[in-house]
C-alpha cells in the first residue's frame, strides 16, 4: 500500500536552532494520526514542511508522492489551522462557492459539502451568526474540496463544545474509512486517545515515541493500577493495597498483571467489582516527554 506521507530524516534549523531532527514517519491510506508535543516542540514547522510553506534543511519529504507545495502535492493535501477565520459578511453558501471556483471546481458542489459537515440547514445564514464549531465546520468543508488524500489539522477541535468535538471526530472517521489519511495535531489527549489509530510524540524537535496506544504502553511499562470493590461486608487481603473510597487501590508492573488479576479473583464472592486502569494517554506523554529531556 503507497504511503500517502513519507518522512525520512527530516532536519530543519532555524539561525542555528534545530527545529526537527531526524524526524521519520509514514501515513498510510485511511489512517488517523495524532501528532503530539509541547509548544515549542517541532509541530507547527512539521506541518508547514509537509504543506510546502517551508523548505526543509535536510531530509526526504513526500507528499502522495510528490515534493511539498508541488503542484500535484497542494491538489492532494488539505489543511485547517486551529483558527479558520472566513468573511463574517458572507453566508457558508458563499463562502463555499469562492473557494470552489478558486480551486477550479464546479460550485455546484458548495451546498453538498456544507450538508457533509452538518451545515446545510445554516448555509444561507451569515458566517458572523455562526458560532466557533460552526466556522470550524465550514473549515472541515472547505478543507474536503477535491476529495484530499491528506488532511493536516492543526488543533481542530479547539474551542469546541463536548457535542461539536464528538460530531466533528465522527466527520473524520467516514474521511478515514473512504480512505483519507489524517494528522492531527492536539493538546486534548483524551480526545484523540480513542480516535486516533496512532500516535507521533515530539519532544524537542525529536520523534521520541511513535505507535499504536496498545503499543506505547507496551514501551512505556508503566504501572497498571487495579481498584477492587468488595462485596457489603467483607474483608479482602491485598497486600501492598491501599483503602480509596469504598474500596481497595493497588498498582503492579505490566508484567505482574496477570498475575494480580489471578489473586484478585481467587478472593470469589469477596469482590464485587474490578476496574483496571492502564496508563493513560496522558501519563504516555507525559512518560516520554521526560524521558527526553533526561
Amino acid at each position: 500500500m503507497t504511503s500517502t506521507l513519507t518522512i525520512s530524516a527530516l532536519t530543519k534549523r532555524f539561525a542555528g536552532v534545530e527545529a526537527l531532527s531526524g524526524v521519520s514517519l509514514s501515513l498510510a491510506p485511511g489512517e488517523r494520526v495524532a501528532l503530539l508535543g509541547h509548544n515549542g516542540a517541532g509541530k507547527s514547522t512539521m506541518m508547514k514542511i509537509i504543506l510546502g510553506l517551508i523548505p526543509a534543511t535536510s531530509g526526504v519529504v513526500q507528499v502522495c508522492g510528490a515534493a511539498p507545495g508541488s503542484a500535484q502535492a497542494r491538489a492532494q493535501v488539505a489543511y485547517l489551522p486551529e483558527n479558520a477565520a472566513f468573511h463574517p459578511a458572507l453566508t457558508g453558501l458563499e463562502q463555499m462557492r469562492h473557494y470552489l471556483a478558486l480551486r477550479g471546481e464546479p460550485v455546484a458542489q458548495a451546498l453538498p459539502l456544507l450538508e457533509q459537515v452538518g451545515l446545510g440547514a445554516a448555509a444561507r445564514r451569515r458566517i458572523g451568526t455562526y458560532s466557533k464549531g460552526m466556522r470550524q465546520r465550514v473549515g472541515l468543508a472547505q478543507a474536503l474540496i477535491g476529495a484530499p488524500r491528506l488532511l493536516v489539522l492543526d488543533e481542530p477541535t479547539s474551542g469546541l463544545d463536548p457535542v461539536s468535538r464528538r460530531d466533528f471526530y465522527a466527520l473524520l472517521d467516514g474521511l478515514a474509512a473512504r480512505g483519507a489519511s489524517i494528522l492531527l495535531s492536539s493538546h486534548a489527549l483524551t480526545e484523540v486517545e480513542a480516535r486516533t489509530d496512532r500516535i507521533l510524540i515530539l519532544s524537542r524537535g525529536r520523534l521520541v515515541a511513535q505507535g499504536a496506544l496498545a503499543e506505547l504502553r507496551q514501551q512505556a511499562a508503566l504501572p497498571v493500577a487495579l481498584h477492587v470493590t468488595p462485596r457489603a461486608g467483607a474483608r479482602l487481603d491485598l497486600p501492598g493495597a491501599v483503602a480509596m473510597g469504598c474500596g481497595l487501590h493497588l498498582t503492579c508492573a505490566q508484567s505482574d498483571k496477570l498475575a494480580t488479576l489471578a489473586r484478585i479473583t481467587a478472593l470469589g464472592d469477596a469482590v464485587a467489582d474490578l476496574e483496571v486502569l492502564p496508563p493513560s494517554l496522558e501519563d504516555l506523554y507525559s512518560h516520554f516527554s521526560q524521558r527526553d529531556g533526561q
